[in-house]
């Protein structure tokens, strides 16, 4: 409503925020979590390293469920299961 306040509530970052001694509480667990990439293709690394950290939304987990990911001139169609991102297809725009 017009006039009422926003709160925008994220978990703190120390690894890439300014006080690297502060603790991340529930975020240090999934700092490091990367996701194994299965691909029949030759995949740009920058797109590998993207799909690893799982660009998906935290509530969706569909396993076929179909997402798309445009970069660099690239669309990218994979799905998540068992913890795996799988490539559909990669296309050039």
């Amino acid at each position: 409503m017009d006039g009422t306040p926003i709160y925008d509530i994220k978990p703190y970052l120390s690894f890439s925020d300014c006080h690297p001694e502060a603790v991340n509480g529930f975020a240090e667990e999934t700092k490091n979590r990367t996701l194994p990439v299965v691909c029949d293709g030759d995949l740009p690394p920058d797109i590998c390293y993207i799909l690893s950290q799982d660009p998906r939304p935290a509530y969706q987990d569909d396993p076929e469920r179909e997402y798309k990911l445009d970069y660099d001139g690239w669309r990218v169609t994979f799905t998540v299961e068992d913890g795996t991102v799988f490539v559909k297809n990669l296309e050039k725009m």
